[in-house]
């Protein structure tokens, strides 16, 4: 740990930023139907705009670790922020989707370049006895950040127009660039060598894997151009990444992704857990958005409303629990959070019809507020608690990235899944007869075929459900607490000497 005065001043420094690019994960869900309207885009156009901006934001984050290692987290952070908050302009004046999407990946890179400072400045300049519950605003944040957004993006979307969902970024941008640069420390380097056959193989890897699951449905699983093919894109891209682990393990330099970082069991099995979380709330959010909307007629506001008891719940435990996840084995509160989210969203699903009264789907909202306040900052605490400062960049990096890969994977699978139980339970749906239905650009859909619609939705966030049920499996082989003092990653004398100055 490094000597630093007043540490909390700089933790809420960066929690805003980390708010704002995880708002920005989930605040387009809500407006995508606007979008589809005002730009004339289709269903799978749309949700390119959140799988642009999810691809570019989980690619570079193993690189952007070592950077601020390397370079100083400080100087990274201020420098994806003012990266960041410019692309949400460009996105703000966006005249049509292509510009959007590409907007949307320069805002990708940006929050890429910051996520990881914040998790590397917690653990080098909070002790292990308090970095529970710093650990636990990190945490909180995430959680209340993914619910926030869609409420945050109906408010905005019904009263100043969808593309106030990312001006609206701007000033906060200017307010938490003034306060990081005042209460960040810059924080001591550690040089590093920079794997560029890594980066190049993970990136064309990843990209592969997504186009080929997002696009499948579009060509029908067949021929894309000439030789190739949807399935040949999927199979090079798991392949291409099977490589980029075995170069990995081979390098004799300083690989992109230290494997060694996943000898310690709970590291590997937070990302894992981190994985289907990044799926899960990435993937349920856009049906059940589709369905309010779409179905139900509901506005953007009143769709978000739905989720105040998420957020409410959530905001106001996630403190709580991050106050006693460093005396209490999180194995069971990761569990139990991430088993009442599948509850949720099952319920969420056995409740997706045309004339089922709507006050109903605030007692399922209720719970994943319960099960949101189980699940960020127990994991976040067991993934980083044994990391050293020198690879606290890169473990963090690597942390953000599974949970990145996990909502790449949610957005593409989730699109393709929607366009297919459209196609079975809609016919006249894009994915169909290829042809622009009336919701392909935000127009109502006709009562006779709100059953149809209802149903494509309800069964498509039963794949969110289930993923995090994995999720729940594998958080309960977290291993038990080291210390009996504690979870914070020491026993009672470790923990004191690591508070001294190095």
């Amino acid at each position: 740990m490094e000597n630093v005065a007043r540490p909390w001043p700089a933790l809420w420094s960066l929690v805003i930023g980390f708010f704002m690019i995880l708002i920005d994960t989930t605040i387009v869900s809500v407006a995508n139907p606007r979008i589809m309207e005002g730009l004339q885009a289709d269903i799978n156009s749309v949700i390119w705009v959140t799988s642009a901006y999810l691809l570019a934001y989980a690619v570079p984050l193993l690189i952007t670790g070592r950077l601020g290692d390397r370079f100083g987290p400080k100087k990274l952070y201020l420098t994806g922020l003012v990266v960041f908050t410019a692309a949400s302009l460009w996105c703000g004046l966006s005249g049509d989707v292509q510009t959007l999407i590409a907007a949307r990946v320069l805002q990708g890179f940006g929050a890429a370049m910051m996520t990881p400072q914040t998790m590397a400045v917690i653990t080098r300049i909070f002790p292990p006895d308090r970095r529970g519950a710093a650990m636990g605003i990190w945490g909180a944040t995430a959680g209340v950040a993914t619910l926030v957004g869609p409420i945050l993006g109906g408010v905005l979307v019904d009263w100043l127009g969808w593309e106030w969902i990312f001006f609206i970024n701007v000033p906060v941008g200017i307010v938490g660039f003034i306060l990081a640069l005042r209460f960040v420390p810059a924080l001591s380097t550690h040089p590093h060598k920079f794997d560029i056959p890594g980066v190049l193989l993970s990136a064309v890897g990843l990209f592969l894997l997504v186009f080929g699951i997002q696009e499948g449905e579009t060509y029908n699983w067949g021929t894309i151009t000439g030789p190739i093919t949807v399935w040949g894109l999927i199979i090079a891209g798991i392949a291409v990444l099977a490589i980029f682990v075995v170069w990995q393990r081979i390098n004799k330099g300083e690989p992109l992704l230290p494997l060694s970082l996943f000898k310690d069991r709970n590291f590997s099995l937070a990302n894992i857990g981190i994985t289907t979380v990044g799926f899960t709330v990435t993937a349920f959010s856009l049906p059940l958005i589709f369905y309010y909307q779409i179905v139900r007629g509901l506005t953007p506001t009143q769709s978000a409303l739905m989720m105040v008891p998420m957020a409410l719940i959530s905001g106001g435990l996630a403190p709580v629990v991050g106050k006693i996840i460093d005396r209490v084995n999180p194995k069971y509160i990761t569990s139990g959070g991430l088993l009442l989210m599948a509850v949720a969203l099952f319920w969420n699903s056995a409740l997706m019809h045309p004339d089922t009264p709507i006050w109903l789907f605030l007692l399922p909202s209720a719970v994943l507020g319960f099960a949101n306040a189980g699940i960020w900052a127990p994991l976040s605490t067991t993934a980083t608690r044994n990391l050293p400062p020198r690879q606290a960049g890169a473990g963090s990096g690597v942390y953000n990235t599974t949970r990145q890969i996990g909502a790449v994977l949610g957005s593409a699978a989730i699109a393709v899944l929607i366009q297919s139980r459209l196609a079975a339970e809609l016919p006249a749906a894009p994915g169909a007869s290829g042809g622009a239905s009336p919701v392909s650009f935000g127009g109502s859909l006709p009562a006779a075929l709100h059953d149809g619609f209802a149903t494509a939705m309800g069964q498509s966030i039963l794949l969110p459900a289930a993923v995090i049920l994995l999720g729940a499996a594998v958080a309960l082989f977290f291993a038990k607490p080291k210390a009996v003092t504690g979870w914070s990653g020491a026993p009672a004398a470790e923990s004191r000497s690591a508070s001294q100055p190095r």
